[in-house]
């Protein structure tokens, strides 16, 4: 049987695995599914068609799964899916999708999500995202394995993050964000690759020094971008690191790609 407090109210109709535990002051709606092991602390309030994985654990005030952010939405019956072993800390919001967005926003698996954090309608992330306290994105946006936010930062609609990028803190990201890149300001440029995090992640010293090689040609004052992504492309073919970082370019997107402030 989960351990449910007297003082939570759950709906009858939400389906509880017997290993759950929801602390006093929760709500949860009819339509929630909870995972074996997934905690929720005290005051969480989870609505709609939203599924919690296992082991997950969400902290007080946190609003997931409540109707998004957007006038467009009209009630459809759209999805929230959170991952297993994910933290999700206070006043963190979570949105489902919309009919404009393919009817669900997921997030992976072994995430953390700091204090005030925002996940909004039709995001999809990957597995071991970090956002930091208020970093917010938008609807649509995609973010990749790996990727940290930093704290403040808001990310605009429709905005790809890389896998292994890196949000500086207080940036206002507009444009897509290249696997393993780095963007800070507040419209935010690209300022290298985040080679901490590639040395963290255990990339061996090879391919880091691919990486920083195909960077400075990628983004050299030769040439247009396309001729230079050609030029990597075929000079590193052999490197799925930096072959991650050309498909993304060549990868449709309704955004601009951020690079490298010019100098001067």
């Amino acid at each position: 049987m989960p351990n449910i407090h007297p003082a939570a109210i759950v709906d009858s109709k939400a389906r509880i695995a017997d290993t759950v535990t929801i602390g006093p002051f929760c709500v949860v709606g009819p339509e929630v599914e909870l995972a074996d092991g997934v905690e929720l602390l005290s005051h969480v309030a989870i609505a709609g068609r939203t599924s919690v994985g296992a082991n997950t654990r969400i902290f007080p005030f946190a609003s997931i799964g409540h109707p998004p952010q957007d006038l467009k939405y009209k009630g459809e019956p759209s999805t929230l899916t959170i991952g297993k072993n994910c933290q999700i800390r206070e006043h963190v919001t979570m949105n489902p999708g919309t009919e404009g967005g393919g009817m669900i926003t997921k997030v992976g698996d072994n995430c953390l999500f700091m204090a005030s954090a925002h996940v909004a309608h039709d995001c999809v992330l990957g597995d071991n995202v970090i956002m930091a306290n208020n970093a917010t994105l938008a609807g649509h946006v995609v973010v990749g394995d790996f990727a940290f936010l930093g704290g403040l930062s808001a990310v605009h609609q429709f905005v790809r993050i890389g896998k292994h990028a890196m949000i500086g803190g207080m940036s206002g990201v507009e444009a897509d964000v290249i696997p393993f890149g780095i963007v800070i300001g507040n419209r935010a440029h690209l300022n290298g690759l985040n080679i901490v995090g590639l040395k963290r992640r255990g990339f061996s010293r090879e391919d880091i020094h691919s990486l920083r090689n195909a960077y400075r040609l990628l983004f050299a004052p030769e040439g247009t971008l396309q001729e230079r992504v050609s030029d990597v492309s075929e000079q590193f073919k052999a490197n799925p690191a930096v072959m991650e970082v050309v498909d993304f370019i060549r990868s449709d997107s309704s955004r601009q790609l951020s690079t490298p402030q010019s100098p001067g």
